[in-house]
């Protein structure tokens, strides 16, 4: 690829980048935050009202019909918007557990991430999962402890259930002063100052002002009172003495923590927060987890990590959203797909704010862009110019729930088809065929139950088919390997159930833990694996290979 950008504009523009995602339990305030890190951004002038579900408003992330009108996030977005001299691509997730799938394949575009708590809550189960594959991938972590404007619990508590249940220290770089209704500022330790928040008006539509002074200023006592000043001045004497240092080299290896509070909906605390996090977080060249591909190197490469179709249902597109790792991208290069080695031209690139996008002419190393794909790639493709790239891995997952899918008018099956090819190809669902019955009857499976929801309301609205899902009982999912395979001996309509995935690799369902062991102990020649044999997998958090 030929470009007039000298090696020093490359760096220049990949020291600019800054590529995180947000994790945190459901209801923890995610998409509340990430409205408000666009407002600083000057993305956007109005927060959607995330809480009336019903209003005309809706979060600017939740692109999805049916996000809107469930009022949660469904599935990743990418939010790219400038602040200041850095380049932010946000990568805005799904918190509900059901959508983890999506989170999971995110979270390897990502060179940080930011770890958002309830302070009433603390560390939850999906912010612990989230969290072990942060930490499986050498991610720094960054902890916002949100809704201060509401009680809850003691910081110094937080801080050791951190510690206890995710293995991490912390390191307050501000702390907060009161809480609930009383929370009126925190104090910056990195700069010994006190921020005083002033607010008018509720729901993300306030104006904030923030009066900073010294901590021996002799105005503190008189803004915080007496009884808040002398806490904060034991407070802060106690960090010093017994809490870690900040060290950035810590931060980065995901040994230490940065922590800071706030609360997202009043926007308190979240430009101090923004101000912090960009220059704390590493930019691509320095994001541990992307030392094999140097991102100044001036030959392209980047992977994709999601497939989305019809996010214009009106003209029926579909998107391969592509982390760029090297060099630079630029509109309708050509460049190799390594899958097949095929060369292919990149038309029509995209940049995002959600739903509404941009042409990209250009894109460097930590950029989220968007290819139109009319079926080239597939989730885990890696693509490059010059010398070949390893490919990049993305883990698949085994499916928890299953159900066999009914058509309600049969002339329509070409679209039922279409849609479960494109919906599985995306990763919204698997789709399995059954032996001998074709693509009759065609079994999904998926992570969550609640994914059986999205893929109906999917199938009515963007392929306008109508199905019925009927329920499998069956607990487990294996993809078995090894010779002396005998379908017909796994085919047990008692307590076994033998599919084929798009690749026609065998997978067989299991009723439950007993008849898992026990085909385990009678065949102990096969493996049994909870991805398809030579695929990565998060194991540990979806049980283990027999």
């Amino acid at each position: 690829m030929s470009t007039d950008l000298s090696s020093k504009k490359i760096a220049q523009e990949v020291q600019r980048r800054r590529t995180f995602a947000i994790i945190s339990h459901p209801d923890a305030g995610k998409t509340t935050m990430t409205e408000k890190l666009l407002l600083y951004g000057g993305a956007i002038h109005l927060a959607g009202s995330v809480k009336s579900r019903r209003a005309a408003k809706h979060a600017v992330s939740d692109w999805m019909e049916l996000e809107q009108q469930r009022g949660i996030s469904i599935t990743s977005s990418v939010l790219q918007f400038p602040y200041g001299d850095y380049a932010i691509n946000l990568l805005d997730t799904p918190g509900h557990a059901d959508f983890s799938e999506d989170t999971y394949r995110t979270l390897a575009a990502a060179d940080s991430a930011v770890m958002l708590m309830d302070v009433a809550k603390g560390v939850e189960p999906q912010t612990i999962k989230l969290f072990k594959v942060c930490a499986m991938r050498k991610l720094p972590i960054f902890t916002f402890v949100n809704k201060m404007d509401r009680y809850g619990r003691p910081p110094l508590e937080l801080m050791e259930e951190i510690e206890d249940i995710l293995g991490i220290r912390s390191c307050p770089i501000n702390w907060p002063i009161g809480d609930g209704k009383e929370f009126k500022g925190v104090y910056d330790r990195l700069n010994d100052k006190i921020i005083v928040f002033d607010s008018q008006g509720t729901h993300g539509e306030s104006i904030v002002e923030e009066v900073t002074v010294d901590l021996d200023d002799p105005r503190a006592e008189q803004l915080l009172g007496t009884d808040r000043y002398l806490k904060l001045l034991d407070d802060i004497e106690l960090l010093d003495i017994a809490g870690d240092p900040f060290d950035l080299e810590r931060v980065r290896a995901g040994e230490l923590t940065p922590m800071f509070f706030g609360s997202a909906m009043t926007n308190f605390g979240v430009g101090p927060f923004l101000k912090a996090f960009v220059e704390m977080a590493p930019s691509p060249a320095e994001a541990r987890d992307r030392a094999e591909i140097n991102p100044t190197r001036p030959e392209f490469s980047g992977f994709v990590f999601k497939i989305q179709a019809n996010m214009n249902p009106a003209h029926r597109d579909r998107l391969a959203f592509m982390r760029i790792t090297s060099g630079v991208f630029e509109k309708d290069m050509q460049a190799t797909l390594k899958r097949d080695n095929r060369q292919l031209k990149l038309a029509y690139p995209q940049t995002f704010m959600a739903s509404d996008r941009d042409v990209a002419q250009r894109a460097f190393a930590g950029d989220i862009i968007g290819l139109y794909d009319p079926g080239h790639f597939r989730i885990g493709d890696t693509l490059f110019t010059g010398e070949p790239v390893e490919e990049t891995e993305i883990p698949r997952f085994s499916p928890e729930h299953f159900a066999v899918v009914e058509i309600k008018e049969a002339l329509k099956r070409k679209q039922l088809t279409k849609g479960l090819d494109q919906l599985s190809e995306e990763g919204t669902i698997q789709v399995f065929r059954q032996p001998h019955l074709g693509d009759l009857d065609a079994v999904v499976g998926a992570v969550g139950i609640l994914q059986f929801e999205v893929l109906q309301h999917r199938l009515e609205n963007e392929y306008k088919v109508k199905v019925r899902l009927r329920p499998l009982n069956f607990k487990h999912a294996r993809w078995v390997d090894g010779e002396g395979f005998d379908e017909d001996a796994f085919n047990r309509a008692d307590y076994t159930k033998v599919l084929r995935d798009r690749d026609d690799l065998p997978i067989v369902l299991f009723r439950n833990d007993w008849a898992l062991n026990y085909c385990s102990q009678q065949y102990p020649g096969l493996r049994y694996l909870p991805n398809p044999p030579g695929t990565p997998g998060l194991e540990e958090l979806h049980g283990s290979a027999i």
